[in-house]
């Protein structure tokens, strides 16, 4: 079939174009064979292939995108810094260091005998491509890390994407791929220069162009501009697929068409190490495209699997970041920001500077006694730098630069927002507001987070709308924002029919949410989106966890006494509990959840057997209480075993514990254990 044969010799002609540079075929010949290609699948669309090359110059407007869970989740990687203003190796480079021991002491085969693959830490735009019996089905954002954004439709316009791959001529079952969408430099100044011609808006810097781009609803945009996809790992893979190393897992993807940069090295020891990261470090300016640090992953892979993973890391790798490029500005004035919680945090407005390629405008002095510390004054000149290439930061004042006497600052001395007193707990450098949500900055604050992307995660609703919507008397509490109607946005600046009738769907569809971003946008003090998971699976519902002790809190994973404390003053509230109600009143709901995953120190993370009989427990009962706090009950005894618990006639489960010296629990003592677990259901 005609079709089917131009988008294999197509496909094929952009494989070895766009990933191995190699013009098999002269401009003209293509741009024809592809309009033959567009003419038939006009004639014939039942029979378009799904890696037909059209998709790559877009197509349909999308309303939205939906979700896309991932099966394995996206993890951010452990970072390491190096002070390079230290001119000894080992002080310079200690957390490197640090890492290596750490890889040496747990594996335990010598540190020379480990290898390490290193290559380039992209700053672009993380992505995941799964392919399904050899076609590209689906392309899916980073998102928070366990849910991301459906971008598949923008991805197939990239054109050094494979749409469809195959091993050794046979389709595989399942690839799922990682890696990043940049945005080359040069592409990037040529993009720029374009701009300026046309009088338009010039672009930050190349990773915020690339992450846009790939969230344009019209793919169409998404095609014009030169993305670039660079492959780092394999997530996921059929059983057909076999490899030992990463280093093999990296040469699999190039096989496969995807492009890998050629920084890639195989090293081994730390003194390889070191060498790799300082010659990136000089070399990074002259990369065709940005970085900002290094990653080293353990090259074997069943050393990778013996190391595991912590909870939002591998630990076979971690990221050398480079240090945070710094440069002069002057202080314009010192503003005091409201934050959710009520305190307080000065902020730098400062002349227009370019750090690390991005417009600085403004930086964070965190509180009164880091001014102080550092001396800053409104006037002075200061260096600037984006702490991690991300949060811009006043490093330090440059007192020898003034010229005349400078006012010492002083932060207010009540509410800058409400005019309330403020109050600063004992221990802490932070100032806050006292009045909670009457003050109008924190509730501006607070619908902002509620409405964030890791919590009800609705669309359009951001800070300036929402400072738009509280000014307006729209809004006053949490629950108003699904009071809204398009009534009331339609006649509002910034507003029109259309982007009115899209808040409003977007605040619909927010209704139906998951327990761990509900309990994350209450916006509860400390209570950050990891310990909003272990909260969510530890309690099931929310109106368990406003009825939990400060004990029942604390057995949860990484829930300690100020956590727990402030859990409890917040649903002490009554406001909070109303707030709460009101919004299941308005429809808002989740699934459900089985408590589980709870935390005890004497049980969490154990292996128990259980033998025997019992009077007044059922072994299927005590297993499912035990499984609850994260324990594991297996069915024979070994060495690995923590604890043996103990019925009448319990045989030769008894004996292989005594001879093993694991401690026994009778049923008088698994009565005191269980009576520890209990948690209201």
């Amino acid at each position: 079939m005609r079709i089917k044969h131009l988008t294999a010799e197509l496909n094929r002609f952009n494989l070895y174009y766009h990933t191995y540079d190699q013009s098999l075929i002269s401009d003209e010949e293509y741009d024809k064979l592809f309009k033959e290609l567009q003419q038939l699948e006009s004639e014939y669309p039942n029979f378009i292939q799904l890696d037909t090359p059209t998709q790559r110059v877009g197509g349909k407007i999308l309303a939205g995108f939906s979700q896309i869970t991932h099966q394995l989740p996206m993890l951010s990687l452990s970072n390491v810094f190096s002070d390079m203003s230290v001119s000894d190796l080992n002080l310079r480079h200690k957390e490197l260091l640090q890492f290596a021991e750490r890889i040496d002491k747990e594996l335990a085969v010598g540190l020379d005998k480990i290898e390490f693959v290193a290559m380039p830490k992209f700053d672009g735009v993380a992505i995941s491509l799964t392919y399904e019996n050899g076609i590209l089905t689906k392309a899916a954002t980073r998102g928070d890390g366990y849910t991301g954004e459906d971008v598949t439709q923008n991805i197939k316009t990239i054109r050094n994407i494979p749409l469809s791959i195959n091993i050794g001529g046979r389709a595989t079952e399942l690839l799922e791929v990682r890696g990043e969408i940049l945005i080359l430099t040069e592409d990037f100044a040529e993009l720029n220069l374009l701009q300026q011609k046309k009088g338009d808006k010039i672009y930050a810097n190349p990773r915020n162009l690339a992450a846009g781009t790939i969230r344009q609803l019209d793919s169409s945009i998404t095609a014009s501009r030169p993305l670039r996809f660079f492959a780092y790992s394999i997530a996921r893979h059929s059983d057909s697929i076999n490899y030992a190393t990463f280093n093999a897992e990296l040469q699999l993807l190039k096989d496969l068409g995807f492009t890998v940069d050629e920084n890639c090295r195989l090293l081994t020891g730390v003194a390889e190490l070191v060498d790799y990261y300082e010659q990136m470090l000089t070399r990074r300016n002259q990369l065709e495209f940005g970085i900002d640090g290094v990653v080293y992953k353990v090259n074997q892979i069943d050393l990778q699997q013996k190391l595991g993973f912590v909870s939002r890391a591998p630990r076979f790798a971690v990221a050398h970041k480079f240090p945070a490029e710094e440069v002069e500005s002057e202080i314009i004035n010192i503003e005091v920001q409201v934050g959710r919680t009520g305190a307080l945090t000065p902020v730098a407005r400062i002349k227009p500077v370019n750090v690390a390629g991005v417009i600085v405008t403004n930086a964070t002095l965190h509180n009164q006694e880091e001014i102080h510390r550092k001396d800053i004054r409104v006037g002075d000149k200061v260096i600037v730098r984006r702490a991690g290439d991300v949060i811009p930061e006043i490093v330090r004042s440059i007192p020898e630069a003034r010229t005349r006497e400078l006012e010492v600052f002083h932060m207010p001395p009540s509410c800058p927002a409400c005019g309330s007193h403020l109050i600063q707990e004992s221990g802490e450098t932070i100032i806050r507001c006292s009045a909670g949500l009457y003050c109008i900055a924190q509730k501006k604050q607070a619908i902002t987070h509620f409405a964030s992307k890791l919590a009800f995660n609705i669309d359009g609703l951001g800070e300036k709308i929402v400072e738009q919507l509280v000014d307006a008397g729209l809004i006053n509490s949490i629950p108003d924002v699904f009071r809204l109607t398009e009534a009331q946005l339609v006649n509002l600046e910034r507003f029109a029919e259309k982007s009115a009738k899209n808040l409003i769907e977007s605040i619909g569809n927010s209704k139906n949410t998951t327990l761990p971003r509900f309990i994350y946008a209450l916006g509860i003090r400390h209570v950050g989106e990891a310990s909003a998971k272990d909260l969510a699976k530890a309690f099931g519902s929310i109106e368990k966890l406003q009825t939990a002790t400060k004990e029942e809190l604390m057995q949860v994973n990484d829930i300690g006494e100020v956590v727990a404390e402030s859990i409890l003053n917040f649903f002490v509230e009554e406001h909070n509990c109303i707030v709460i109600n009101e919004l299941k009143q308005l429809g808002v709901s989740y699934p459900q959840l089985i408590a589980r995953n709870l935390f005890n120190p004497r049980v969490t993370a154990k292996t128990f057997v259980i033998t025997g009989s019992f009077i007044n427990y059922k072994r299927d009962e005590i297993k499912a209480r035990l499984e609850e706090f994260g324990a594991k009950v297996a069915g024979s005894v070994s060495k690995k075993t923590d604890y043996v618990i103990v019925g009448e006639d319990a045989g030769s489960k008894l004996e292989k514990a005594q001879e093993l010296g694991i401690p026994l629990i009778d049923e008088l003592q698994l009565a005191d254990l269980i009576t520890e677990l209990v948690i209201e259901k």
